[in-house]
């Protein structure tokens, strides 16, 4: 069962908007300090991280002070890049008192799509990692765009870091979002709503669950969670998805405690390789 998930040796931990900023648009500056400690010691016990990090344009609002996220390209391809620099600052300082380099990767779907450019990321990552440098890795909200001849954006994070878990090869998708898991029903609204504690398949039935919008600065939402969970299903690998708020939470989930919605394949949750 869960107490596989400690033999994870490569984990990419996706973090989103909700969980690094507060509803009233400020940055969760105590969220984020604990979340570099634990995935800095994850890093002392010989794991390789990878952090999948929205945010840019939630910070970018934040430092200029935005009342209200901006809705014309333009405005929110300038404020990522306003956002995404104040942010790699953030974790900068944050990851430096626990003695851990940052790397910034910034990633366009093409790049991944085209294999000389998949290489060459593939390769950094790796780099990276054998440096323990972790790698914190957006999307390019400055320059990608989503047209049919030259499709550039992924979307969202949620399958941002999915496609990051196929790329490098990673066991594991540990993705911190602002709900416990995954529910039959908006646990917001229907106070009787079940949460599933692991899911071997994505299907229709589930789809059909999957509802709602994200958080007035982020994008995603539960059908976009289920989409990665797909991705991570047919690369054999594992998801959980939890709620971010307490980020110590990770190591409960790396010692097998039975938190969040696992997905995994009926043959890896029985512990067998998938491969």
């Amino acid at each position: 069962m869960r107490a596989s998930l400690k033999n994870c040796k490569r984990i990419v931990i996706k973090v989103g908007t909700s969980t690094l900023m507060y509803p009233n648009g400020n940055v969760n500056l105590r969220t984020i300090e604990k979340l570099a400690m634990v995935l800095s010691d994850l890093c002392n016990e010989g794991k390789e991280v990878v952090l999948v990090s929205s945010g840019a344009i939630g910070v970018g609002c934040h430092k200029l002070q935005l009342p209200t996220r901006p809705t014309e390209m333009p405005d929110l391809q300038a404020i990522a890049a306003v956002g995404q620099s104040e942010l790699m600052n953030i974790y900068n300082k944050f990851f430096g008192e626990y003695g851990y380099t940052v790397g910034q990767v910034l990633l366009t779907r093409d790049v991944i799509d085209y294999p000389t450019s998949r290489k060459n990321v593939i390769n950094t990552f790796n780099k990276l990692l054998e440096n323990r440098i972790i790698p914190i890795v957006n999307e390019n909200d400055t320059v990608a765009i989503e047209e049919i001849e030259h499709l550039t954006k992924f979307g969202d994070n949620d399958r941002l870091s999915a496609i990051v878990l196929e790329v490098i090869q990673a066991d594991l998708l540990i993705m911190l979002s602002d709900i416990d898991g995954f529910y039959d029903s908006n646990p917001t609204e229907n106070p009787d709503s079940k949460m599933f504690t692991e899911i071997h398949q994505i299907t229709p039935e589930l789809q059909s669950l999957a509802g709602g919008k994200g958080s007035a600065f982020g994008t995603g939402g539960m059908f976009t969670k289920l989409a990665a969970a797909d991705k991570v299903l047919k690369n054999d690998s594992k998801m959980v998805l939890t709620n971010g708020n307490q980020p110590a939470i990770i190591f409960d989930i790396m010692n097998g405690k039975n938190i969040g919605t696992l997905f995994a394949k009926e043959a890896l949750v029985k512990g067998e390789t998938g491969q």
